[in-house]
């Protein structure tokens, strides 16, 4: 866990060990609790305690940002306040939210040859003369693959422990997700096999690993900009188009669609496995793919009337 540097530091410090603890920790809200604790230091040197003016402050919608800029910036200090308050530790109003703005970035639709190219990239990384480099060359064919055939997030992969994985039944357990929603994805029996192979040759280097795609021996995930990064270093190798990997989700989901226009399907059971399976909490996050695939607007309009209810499935929580 980072250091913080600030009079606040003691509670921030608490707040993200509770939050760890919880499994509600994440890269976005450590970066960001830093660049407050950062504000805390440099404007208010001598406060030992949450102050208003501190809050208001670091809340305030800056010129340069959008609704959800601003929205992402101040949720972990929004969150940060509300968990004092429970404790009775402040008395500072929570300040308000923004309200969200629909967004307007379409995703990179994939061809065939750039996933191609792509993954041909990720087959052929030469060999390095270290551990670390050797660990990369096994890991990203096998990493970015599952995100294309799962359509997993990218901190769900990530952040997948060896304990959640069943390669016996090919499901994964996924419980470090948004909103923290646990659900459970089955894989593609070649997808199945691939982390097995992976499985075997990862533990005779890292045994005991805890995640599984680890980080050395350190027991630690990997980094969102690990993903970024290495994404980038594969794509661009053949590819000129922009792209993302949290685009593989997208064209999970697509190609998912896609696959139903002509097939004698049940709609609504479809739409609710696949809303189950790519871990939404409502069924709007997934109606939201059929406006990246125009042709199915009208099959999505003649079966999900108002008046239609898609029944719930629930999941056993832990």
């Amino acid at each position: 866990m980072r250091e913080f540097a600030s009079q606040l530091a003691p509670i921030i410090s608490g707040y993200a060990a509770y939050q760890r603890a919880s499994g509600r920790w994440s890269d976005s809200y450590a970066v960001t609790m830093g660049l407050f604790d950062s504000h805390c230091k440099a404007n208010f040197p001598s406060s030992k305690e949450l102050t208003q003016a501190m809050v208001d402050a670091w809340c305030a919608k800056r010129e340069t940002e959008s609704n959800n800029s601003c929205r992402r910036r101040i949720y972990p200090v929004v969150s940060f306040i509300r968990f004092l308050q429970k404790r009775g530790m402040t008395e500072v109003e929570t300040p308000a939210i923004p309200r969200e703005e629909p967004s307007t970035y379409i995703p990179h639709a994939f061809t065939a040859g750039e996933l191609a190219n792509f993954f041909l990239a990720c087959d052929t990384i030469p060999r390095g003369p270290s551990k670390q480099e050797n660990t990369r060359r096994m890991t990203l064919p096998v990493f970015f693959r599952l995100l294309y055939s799962s359509g997993v997030r990218t901190n769900e992969a990530r952040l997948l422990r060896r304990s959640d994985t069943d390669l016996g039944h090919g499901v994964l357990n996924i419980e470090y997700s948004k909103g923290h929603a646990q659900h459970f994805v089955v894989l593609h029996d070649s997808m199945l096999q691939l982390m097995r192979d992976y499985d075997i040759a990862i533990e005779a280097l890292y045994p005991d690993r805890v995640y599984f795609f680890p980080v050395g021996n350190k027991n630690k995930p990997h980094t969102s900009a690990w993903v970024s990064t290495n994404f980038k270093q594969m794509w661009f190798q053949s590819n000129s188009a922009y792209a993302v990997p949290y685009e593989f989700r997208h064209n999970y989901a697509t190609e998912n669609i896609n696959g139903w226009t002509d097939d004698g399907f049940e709609f609504n059971d479809k739409l609710l496995y696949l809303s189950k399976s790519m871990g939404h909490s409502v069924i709007e996050s997934t109606k939201y793919y059929y406006s990246l695939v125009p042709r199915l607007a009208d099959v999505l309009a003649s079966h999900t009337d108002e008046d239609e209810t898609i029944p719930e499935v629930r999941y056993e929580s832990h």
